[in-house]
């Protein structure tokens, strides 16, 4: 939709319409309710973030026997609640008195932070960069990612490298659900499948990852000499096309998996068992 530039001089003070912007025919823009969509995607995240930030600054009420809240998961403090069998590793001793959760955070934090379609979600939701397609852009310059602090979004490859070891403990942390309050093994309740639920949307996420799909398949010449290669990034590119509706789905599990757990923590009700 760009036709050109427009003449120095001739353009407003602000937006697409600056000088040295490329201009928009104003039939070319749309009339529709553009900003619903942006507006509901702020909203989401800023939900996300306020319960988030919340449940990680809280240090209690994140363990209830056999289940541990993915925020706290893995335990790096020494003032960590004691977890049987748990993901209890005390990497900082009594020196850190904040809570653990900021310990463990950062790194899935990071992946979702810098992932591609987070980084288009929160651009076109809280500084609409740009406000959607068709819509003219407020901003007087566009720089893209080449600049400080855009340019650390290119940290994303690191941040899937150390994704991948956090959604191996929560896979571990599920597969101590099917243990009862005291530790015995052979039983499952609502959490259990919470979790489950949970961990299945996370590796989809996280293997849904552009970054997931290039380091299996990308740069490969020929794909016809590697096989396996090949069909791992036939499957990382099925998930990709459905990359928004995992982390969407991923981001509600993992809240309502710890919400879970602090439900039963407080007592507000007992976990149904299966069997």
């Amino acid at each position: 939709m760009a036709t050109g530039t427009e003449p120095p001089g001739t353009g407003t003070a602000t937006g697409v319409r600056s000088p040295g912007r490329a201009s928009l025919a104003a039939r070319h823009l749309r009339t529709d309710r553009w900003w619903l969509a942006p507006a509901a995607t702020a909203a989401g995240l800023l939900a996300f973030v306020a319960y988030s930030t919340w449940r990680a600054f809280a240090n209690a009420h994140y363990y209830h026997a056999p289940y541990v809240s993915p925020f706290y998961s893995p335990c790096l403090a020494d003032n960590c609640v004691p977890m049987r069998g748990g993901p209890n590793w005390a990497l900082f001793g009594s020196w850190w008195v904040l809570s653990p959760a900021l310990l463990i955070l950062i790194f899935p934090l990071g992946f979702r932070l810098t992932c591609y379609y987070y980084r288009k979600a929160y651009y076109r939701g809280f500084w609409a960069s740009p406000p959607a397609c068709a819509v003219a852009e407020p901003h007087r310059a566009y720089s893209g990612e080449t600049r400080f602090p855009l340019i650390l979004q290119n940290v994303h490859r690191y941040f899937f490298y150390l994704a991948l070891p956090v959604a191996g403990v929560l896979t571990y942390d599920t597969v101590l659900t099917f243990r009862d309050e005291h530790y015995a093994w052979g039983h499952a309740g609502l959490g259990t499948l919470v979790f489950l639920v949970n961990i299945v949307l996370i590796w989809a996420y996280t293997l849904s990852c552009h970054s997931c799909r290039h380091v299996v398949g990308g740069r490969l010449r020929h794909f016809s000499k590697h096989p396996v290669r090949y069909r791992l990034w036939t499957w990382a590119g099925r998930l990709n096309h459905r990359h928004m509706l995992l982390a969407w789905s991923s981001l509600i599990s993992v809240a309502v998996c710890d919400l879970y757990v602090y439900l039963l923590s407080t007592g507000a009700f007992d976990d149904p068992r299966f069997f």
